[in-house]
C-alpha cells in the first residue's frame, strides 16, 4: 500500500505550478477587491439600470405623444381634463368610482 505522500494526488498538489495557479485563482475569485463575485454583482446592477433606462425612455415617448395630442386636439384636451382633474360641464354631475383592493 502506498503512502499518502507517494500518491499522484499529493504529487500534483505539491507541484509549484499548481500552487501558484491555485493561489492566483483564489485571489481572483474571492480575495481581491475586484473579485469575480463583485464583478458579477455589478453586472447584475448594470442590467437592472439598463432596464430602468429603457422603461424611462418608453415613458418619455408616451408622454411626448400625449403632449402632442393635447397641443392640437381640443377633444383630447377635454377628455384629459375630465379623466385626470374631474372637470365637468355646466349642469353635469361627475361620479368618481374607486375600486378597493382585495386582501
Amino acid at each position: 500500500m502506498k503512502k499518502f505522500t507517494e500518491t499522484l494526488f499529493w504529487k500534483i498538489i505539491k507541484n509549484k505550478y499548481f500552487i501558484v495557479v491555485f493561489v492566483f485563482l483564489l485571489i481572483i475569485v474571492a480575495l481581491d477587491e475586484n473579485n469575480l463575485l463583485v464583478i458579477r454583482s455589478l453586472h447584475k446592477d448594470v442590467e437592472q439600470l439598463e432596464y430602468a433606462i429603457d422603461t424611462m425612455h418608453q415613458g418619455i415617448r408616451q408622454d411626448s405623444l400625449q403632449a402632442e395630442r393635447l397641443m392640437y386636439n381640443l377633444d383630447t384636451i377635454e377628455r384629459y381634463g375630465r379623466e385626470n382633474y374631474y372637470m365637468k360641464r355646466k349642469n353635469e354631475d361627475v361620479f368618481v368610482v374607486v375600486e378597493e383592493e382585495e386582501e
